[in-house]
């Protein structure tokens, strides 16, 4: 059956003045934590890097700080399709092959540790702010808010890590005061991450902003990239659909098991950055970036 056309959902109301300080975009950005539990059954999942792959009916359900759960299936083949999902301590992800499954899997505190040789580019709890649960600690931002050609405002912020400093450059609608696009850099300067959020909508309860079509490409040291899309029909706020009481429990039937922490990719000798489209920064100076500097 096809799938109806999307809602289009008015502007968010305004927030931010002309000249907004960081604290000014950080405080409207974070109004996500009022956001503490997020799912749907509405939902649907492009694979854009495997075009083969039909689009897959999906439901999600997320809730703070690391418990994350996507299912995604062909609707009338049962087991056919993708489970993602993290708890506390774990996160994995099972896809079909052939007539059976495989568990791929990684202890978050393990895998943080070896960030710089993982065959995942990031963890996969990076999705819960890919979908809209975005913070910006203004006290690790470097750069920003700067105003873009575009119009957007640019913030450049720094996370440290066992292998380095990682940055992560948001683009935010410069009225609603949410973001629209994000790009994570490794400390080698290679773009490992982005993800792109349209289709906004203003909920009037939490007083905040949740984007309703998200694209997110991942690109590994090694391998293929990973590129998909998820479109949301509606959302649950603060509560969750499902009644499983297994929700966030990793899942133990697969034929196969793989732990993500045994095996690695391969570690660039030499990495250049790939800057995304529009984006201003300079390449591995946080400051000065182009445009004007909102004070």
């Amino acid at each position: 059956m096809p799938r109806s056309a999307p809602v289009i959902f008015p502007p968010p109301p305004p927030v931010l003045n002309e000249t907004p300080t960081i604290q000014e975009v950080t405080a409207a950005v974070n109004r996500s934590a009022n956001v503490r539990q997020l799912s749907t059954n509405s939902a649907s999942v492009d694979v854009l890097s495997m075009p083969n792959v039909p689009k897959l009916s999906a439901t999600v359900s997320m809730e703070r700080d690391r418990r994350f759960r996507l299912r995604a299936s062909v609707p009338i083949v049962l087991g056919s399709g993708l489970d993602m999902g993290s708890n506390d301590e774990v996160f994995w992800f099972e896809v079909p092959e052939g007539m059976s499954k495989t568990l791929y899997f990684a202890e978050h505190e393990k895998y943080r540790q070896q960030l710089h040789r993982a065959i995942l580019p990031i963890d996969p709890t990076w999705l819960i702010e890919a979908l809209g649960l975005v913070q910006i600690d203004p006290s690790t931002v470097v750069a920003g808010p700067v105003s873009r050609p575009d119009g957007k405002l640019e913030v450049r912020n720094t996370t440290a890590m066992p292998d380095g400093v990682y940055q992560r450059v948001c683009f935010v609608e410069p009225s609603g005061g949410y973001v629209t696009e994000q790009f994570l850099y490794a400390p080698d300067g290679r773009l490992i991450a982005t993800s792109q959020a349209t289709n906004h909508r203003f909920y009037e309860e939490q007083q905040c902003v949740l984007p309703h079509l998200v694209t997110v490409n991942l690109a590994p040291a090694s391998g293929p990239p990973l590129s998909m899309r998820i479109d949301i029909g509606s959302y649950a706020i603060n509560q969750l659909l499902s009644g499983d009481p297994q929700l966030f429990v990793m899942p133990q039937s697969a034929a196969k098991r793989v732990d993500l922490t045994t095996i690695s990719g391969l570690t660039p000798s030499t990495a250049g950055i790939v800057a995304p489209v529009g984006y201003s920064a300079e390449r591995l100076s946080p400051i000065p970036l182009r445009g004007t500097t909102r004070r």
